[in-house]
């Protein structure tokens, strides 16, 4: 059973305070080249620290997010980071950094172009994941981090930690991958196709407004969080029990909120080009070999983690990843969860991890 904890009006303020004080932000003010040929002409980065970098330098864990998530992974993947949890800040220094493209504090859409003088909107150049990954390497490096014991993510932050492992070889020590792969295959491509297309049919979407795009956006949500989750779980959690009822289900009110709250707090202009950025993924473009051949070139120690009855990242996909990488430990979790498992599944995850840190 579970009891809710009321806090006072001081120990609100306390923990408000306390999370400012991780969140962070760096201005590169030189110019950053994007691999597309395009660039912005200066960088913000909105990034979480927690815990302290020791004298050695050798208790860095790197947590790369995914699509909507922010910085705060101690607010979003509170299973496994916080004291007591696998990543704990009194015994690591743990950085998480907001992607480059998203809408919470680093450079995206709704940001203030500085050769213009006004938001970038649908202006934003194209971005793919390796720049999202050399904007962290722009961090790492203003941070004084010489190397990253765990570099860590799940779904799109898998595809960050990828790229990372062959950009910076000498600079990754360990692997933590959750529900991810080494390349978007079509299915996830139509699944952000659809998703723009629901975007883009919102009349409002090209306008420089903030909130452009918002109804495609709820649209857009709704079709992701489909294949966030799985039939059987839908089928248990949103059927309705009344058999004469011929509208109103209960799953389209439960889609409808998910879609209102995700608006609320995300922007449509960020969501597109994220999604854009997601189809890019394959860790052997440009590198003159084949995939399984360039998943072979990434020698860290990994532990790869995959979700049983994920739809959306299924579980043949993380098994062929893990035939292909060298030093791969690979673990399955049932769980009903579907893709959303890697942030639910706390104690099994955390369960397998410690284990494998002991080998």
């Amino acid at each position: 059973m579970h009891f809710a904890v009321k806090l006072s009006f001081k120990q609100l303020l306390l923990r408000i305070i306390f999370k400012r004080l991780m969140q962070h932000t760096l201005y590169h003010k030189e110019l950053f080249l994007l691999e597309s040929g395009g660039y912005l002409p200066d960088l913000t980065i909105s990034y979480h620290t927690y815990g302290q970098l020791n004298e050695q330098k050798d208790n860095v864990i790197w947590i790369c997010h995914a699509l909507t998530a922010s910085s705060d992974a101690a607010g979003w993947w509170n299973g496994l980071v916080g004291e007591g949890k696998i990543f704990d800040p009194r015994r690591h220094f743990i950085v998480c950094a907001n992607i480059l493209g998203s809408c919470y504090g680093t450079t995206g859409p709704l940001s203030v172009n500085r050769e213009t003088g006004m938001p970038f909107y649908s202006s934003f150049p194209f971005i793919t994941i390796r720049d999202m990954v050399q904007a962290h390497i722009v961090l790492r490096k203003a941070l004084g981090i010489d190397h990253i014991s765990v570099l860590a993510g799940g779904s799109m932050g898998g595809y960050q930690c990828l790229e990372w492992a062959l950009m910076e070889k000498e600079r990754i020590g360990r692997l933590f991958l959750l529900a991810t792969s080494a390349a978007e295959s079509a299915w996830g491509i139509a699944i952000h196709t659809a998703q723009r297309m629901a975007i883009e049919a919102d009349g409002t979407f090209y306008l420089k407004e903030e909130n452009a795009g918002s109804k495609g956006l709820k649209a857009a949500r709704a079709i992701g969080l489909i294949t966030y989750r799985n039939y059987h779980l839908i089928k248990e959690q949103q059927s309705d029990n009344d058999n004469n009822k011929i509208d109103l289900f209960k799953v389209s009110s439960y889609l409808n909120y998910q879609g209102d709250k995700l608006v609320s707090r995300f922007n449509a202009l960020s969501y597109w080009v994220l999604s854009k950025a997601m189809d890019t993924h394959n860790i052997s473009r440009n590198r003159e070999k084949r995939l399984d051949e360039t998943i072979k070139m990434i020698n860290n120690q990994t532990l790869l983690i995959g979700i049983s009855s994920d739809i959306l990242c299924p579980p043949e996909e993380q098994r062929a990843l893990a035939e292909a990488l060298p030093f791969c430990r690979y673990e399955e979790i049932a769980s009903p969860y579907g893709h959303d498992g890697f942030l639910i599944e706390s104690d099994k995850i955390s369960h397998i991890f410690l284990a494998w840190l002991d080998n």
